[in-house]
């Protein structure tokens, strides 16, 4: 029996140049807490909605009238068939522990009109077959042809890890064989416009051992900032210069972060020093100079882009879902490659703040931008024209039992904690079975209990944690917050693990470049950020809202009533009662007012839960007084 996991979703357990092996899917099951509750919700609520909203907006109808089993048109903007492609895949991770037969009909019809609409030389994408069929391949830059290749190939992996067929990987191999016919060493140079791909040929070299697939993913990665140009020659499409050159994050956010990813999965296989190098330079720029505090990615509505260092506004904050999630997709592959703990504090962040805020608590609603700020009336919707963001959460949530842990030699990396229990082998074939108990993030107290054995446990000990204490069957160990903390011993049955992270309640203060956060601060409580939300400040403009003087006033509470559970922070805020609407908009500062305060009572909730109760006013930052 191979100690490799099966189902994984990124595998690296063959990767020279990776340091950790991925766990599998299957072998960890979600036990209880806020991650096994979103994890649960999307697949007996979100899944089904999508599978709804796709026949809805034509997206898998469209194969069915290309595969000539219905009669009609093809729908829906050039990129569609990719929303059904994402959805596919978290349907198959989501199969993967529910083994739901309904779901698995879903699979299994979806997989067969897929099949039965690919052509005789590989190609299947419902926008360019019958009438479009002359523009294959004739507009790289905008058809998204190779995306939806890419989202394709990545559901086909997860299909063929989680059942064992090979009908959708083999739809995905001949697509590859064709995209390697026209771009590879004998063919001419090409690349999609928008980056996703890479990663998929990455996966899929994995998958079938096959080379050329790796090879094909170079040629993609070295087209881009060619002379002339393969694509248009634009930073939007990371064109502006080669990839080993890029040393700032710039351009289109969402397909820099799946370009970054890309590169790093070819990394992992190649160890070419210039890539890993400029994925560290490219790191420091985004995650020192361009994330906002919730995790979220891509300041600017225009271009849907990176804006300049420092720049993240609140209020016209684009922050895609897809953004965080391409975010937490590449921090994931930096982790495997080398385990420093600041790669998983980062997916933390985004996955309780960015991500998590991109879906309702039911499940079927969906945010594509995520500000930091509203004035009202935004809310999140079921479906969208650029449905990219709803499948893409589908996806990301399904897969969550296959990131909290990795292996190692003799190691079990545990990164992120949430009730559950792991049973895998080692890769020397060992078995491992791993129980965690804890109500993580509202609680720091975290108990593992592990199998006789000896290996290592390494633990994350976040950046935040100042304080953090480590017990080994009540005898204290180091644990430094921003590093893993790592235990050697022959373990018993019966051993207990005890990892306590203090989680007071923090002032965030921004490095004084981000002009929006400059007087202002953010309330964090462990790895959540917190608002506040109009309907729990009743009575008062939250532009008129000042934090309190003393934020060691404040108390955090668990409301099992509220939003589903969550922990909320209470106490006084300050209100500035000047009537400032009637007051002109500039005055000479010998005439101007200063703010009169009045203390009221104010609940801050998790970022994430916002927008649930209704589409009113919400701030992150609020000034300090």
């Amino acid at each position: 029996m191979s100690p490799y996991s099966t189902d994984p979703v990124v595998q690296t357990a063959q990767s020279a140049h990776a340091r950790l092996k991925p766990v599998g899917v299957r072998e960890v099951n979600l036990t209880g807490g806020l991650l096994a509750e979103r994890y649960r919700n999307n697949i007996e609520a979100g899944i089904p909605a999508g599978w709804t909203q796709l026949w809805e907006s034509h997206t898998i109808p469209n194969f069915y009238v290309v595969s000539g089993r219905r009669a009609g048109n093809v729908e829906g903007p050039r990129y569609i068939d990719s929303d059904g492609y994402k959805w596919l895949e978290g349907a198959c991770w989501a199969y993967a522990r529910s083994r739901d037969s309904a779901l698995k009909a879903w699979i299994d019809e979806f997989v067969d009109v897929i099949a039965a609409a690919q052509e005789e030389d590989g190609y299947v994408n419902t926008h360019f077959m019958g009438e479009r069929k002359s523009l294959r391949f004739t507009d790289l830059n905008h058809a998204h042809e190779i995306y939806c290749f890419g989202h394709l190939t990545q559901a086909a992996i997860a299909h063929h890890r989680v059942t064992g067929e090979d009908k959708l990987l083999n739809v995905a191999r001949r697509f590859a064989d064709l995209l390697y016919r026209l771009f590879g060493p004998e063919g001419k140079w090409g690349a999609c416009g928008h980056p996703e791909a890479e990663m998929a040929l990455v996966e899929l070299s994995r998958e079938t051992r096959e080379p050329r697939y790796l090879q094909l993913a170079s040629r993609m990665i070295d087209a881009r900032g060619r002379k002339p140009p393969v694509l248009d020659g634009s930073i939007y499409l990371l064109d502006h210069a080669p990839f080993r050159e890029q040393k700032e994050a710039v351009g289109h956010a969402v397909r820099a972060l799946y370009l970054y990813a890309g590169a790093a999965d070819l990394y992992a296989e190649s160890g070419e020093q210039a890539l890993i190098d400029t994925l560290h330079t490219l790191w420091q720029d985004v995650f020192h100079r361009k994330v906002y505090v919730t995790g979220g990615l891509g300041a600017r509505y225009e271009g849907e882009a990176f804006g300049l260092p420092y720049e993240l506004p609140n209020l016209r904050a684009y922050a895609e879902t897809c953004a965080a999630i391409a975010g937490f997709m590449w921090n994931w592959r930096m982790l495997q490659i080398e385990p420093n703990a600041h790669y998983a504090d980062w997916m933390e962040i985004a996955l309780y703040n960015g991500i998590l805020s991109g879906v309702s608590l039911d499940g079927t609603r969906y945010f594509y931008m995520n500000p930091l700020e509203s004035r009202g009336g935004y809310e999140r919707s079921a479906w969208f024209g650029c449905a990219c963001c709803p499948p893409n959460v589908h996806r990301t949530l399904a897969a969550l039992p296959g990131y909290l842990y990795s292996l190692s030699d003799e190691t079990v990396y545990v990164h992120f904690y949430a009730s559950s229990e792991l049973r895998t082998r080692l890769p020397d074939g060992q078995p491992v079975q791993l129980q965690v108990q804890t109500d993580y993030p509202w609680s720091g107290e975290v108990l593992l209990r592990p199998s006789a054995g000896r290996y290592r446990l390494a633990l994350r000990v976040p950046g935040w944690a100042l304080g953090a204490e480590l017990r080994i069957n009540g005898k204290s160990a180091e644990a430094l917050p921003g590093s893993y903390a790592v235990v050697q011993r022959e373990w018993q049955d019966g051993d207990t693990v005890e990892l306590s992270l203090p989680m007071p309640i923090e002032l965030i203060r921004a490095n004084p470049r981000v002009e929006d956060d400059r007087s202002g601060g953010a309330i964090r409580r462990g790895p959540v950020v917190f608002c506040v939300e109009q309907v729990d400040a009743p009575g008062v403009n939250l532009l008129d809202l000042y934090l309190p003087q003393h934020i060691g006033a404040l108390r955090a509470a668990y409301e099992p009533s509220l939003l589903g559970g969550v922990v909320t922070i209470t106490g006084s805020a300050l209100v500035d009662t000047v009537a400032r609407e009637q007051q002109p908009l500039y005055v000479p500062a010998s005439q101007y007012t200063p703010p009169r305060w009045r203390e009221v009572d104010i609940r801050w909730i998790p970022y994430y839960a916002w927008a649930n109760r209704g589409a009113g006013a919400m701030k992150v930052w609020l000034p300090l007084p």
